[in-house]
């Protein structure tokens, strides 16, 4: 990588970092060129060197967020066996990532895919994640004969459908309104869905 390329990947890191950190805090209603542009330390035109408009600085936002989230999940399930118990971990890291970040859970989940570039792609991106997530572990369950592949394809989409739901309503309407019993109850219907039991990990 040549000097020129090293200084445009340095200026397309701070428009980046600028706003994440404003998606994090407010969420996307406080995304603009100019809030960008102010929270970054430049001038709104100089962020139209590095990115096409707007929607393009967000989609990189929402990879950037993914990595974020994969990193995360990966540091907290290295002590958890595979396996069921790898599902069952991921998908609680998963969840905790997002509670954590309510602006990052309202941009993923919550914004219209009309309000953001590339929209087809970023609709697949986060509607898989989860299942990308959990994808190594489905198929050492697999290979270990603990599920065929039809039962954990059904199992798979059981379980999207169940934390996107679960979340949807703690995060938007609080219900659990309690944090220890949303994940309660979270970990019992993971536990119910992949047929987990504690000799099993």
């Amino acid at each position: 990588m040549d000097k020129k390329q090293i200084q445009e990947q340095r200026m397309k890191g701070y428009f980046i970092d600028a706003t994440k950190e404003l998606l994090r805090g407010e969420g996307l209603s406080s995304v603009n060129v100019r809030s960008v542009a102010d929270k970054a330390g430049y001038s709104y035109a100089t962020l139209y060197n590095y990115f096409k408009d707007l929607n393009d600085l967000i989609f990189e936002c929402v990879k950037d967020f993914q990595a974020e989230c994969e990193s995360s999940v990966k540091s907290k399930i290295k002590k958890n066996e595979h396996g069921k118990d790898r599902i069952k971990a991921t998908v609680l890291a998963y969840v905790e990532y997002f509670t954590e970040y309510p602006g990052v859970f309202e941009l993923f989940f919550l914004e219209r895919m009309g309000n953001i570039g590339n929209k087809q792609h970023v609709s697949e991106l986060i509607y898989s994640f989860l299942d990308r997530l959990c994808e190594p572990h489905w198929e050492y369950c697999i290979t270990q004969n603990i599920y065929d592949k039809e039962i954990a394809q059904k199992k798979k989409l059981q379980l999207r459908f169940c934390v996107m739901g679960m979340l949807l309503f703690y995060q938007n309407r609080f219900q659990p309104e309690n944090y220890n019993e949303f994940m309660a109850l979270l970990n019992n219907q993971i536990e119910e869905i992949i047929g987990y039991k504690q000799q099993d990990s």
